[in-house]
């Protein structure tokens, strides 16, 4: 988990799609769908801007996530999606 938060902070699409998943199953973290959509956002975007494949599963999966979420989670989410900013290497 350490190294994927690591990774996921300092932008990468793999590290934060995969917390995305983490979050949205409850695995090694407690379950949080507003967290879920957030990483799930920042890989959707990410991967979009780069032509990544991992876009539309990104997208898919946020979209999957917000079906279980409330219209003000999903308004948190998308807030901590957009105030996030990438961490420089440690």
């Amino acid at each position: 988990m350490k190294w994927y938060r690591l990774s996921a902070d300092q932008g990468f699409v793999g590290a934060q799609y995969t917390l995305g998943e983490l979050y949205a199953k409850g695995e090694g973290v407690p379950r949080d769908y507003v967290v879920a959509h957030m990483w799930y956002s920042l890989a959707a975007a990410q991967a979009e801007r780069g032509g990544g494949d991992l876009s539309k599963s990104a997208a898919a999966a946020r979209d999957k996530v917000a079906s279980k979420m409330t219209p003000a989670q999903i308004a948190e989410a998308q807030k901590l999606a957009r105030e996030w900013k990438p961490k420089p290497e440690r």
